[in-house]
């Protein structure tokens, strides 16, 4: 279902949207495992492509990458409704496991994730259709 959602066409001849696919398939399940409501399975996996779409299209470091978490996460927990962010459905335990989660599973590995995105690689002939 997640390939069809993120319109992967390609996946079994494609390394950047078979990595993308075990991306957003892992962190899906582990929201799952965390027993997180629907809306809060909805905006971890919108905190995954936004994190992703920082690495791909906006060519963000790391620590440029690090400081949005930061923003996007700001609030968590705050009761004035003013104070709190996007993601104020979360606790501060849930946002403690999210940043672990996301330590573990993207910012150890953001050198192989720029890679993937930002250099060409060659392209093998597999079939002849």
């Amino acid at each position: 279902k997640l390939e069809e959602f993120l319109n992967f066409k390609q996946i079994n001849t494609s390394l950047k949207e078979a990595i993308l696919l075990d991306y957003y398939t892992a962190g899906f399940w582990w929201a799952k495992e965390m027993n997180f409501s629907l809306i809060q399975l909805s905006g971890f996996m919108d905190l995954l492509h936004f994190l992703l779409d920082n690495l791909s299209d906006k060519h963000m470091t790391l620590g440029d990458n690090l400081k949005e978490l930061g923003r996007a996460m700001s609030g968590i927990g705050e009761t004035d409704s003013e104070c709190s962010g996007d993601l104020y459905f979360f606790s501060i335990e849930q946002a403690k496991a999210i940043i672990d989660y996301l330590n573990i599973s993207l910012f150890k590995h953001y050198k192989l994730y720029e890679y993937l995105f930002h250099n060409p690689r060659e392209e093998f002939v597999i079939s002849d259709e």
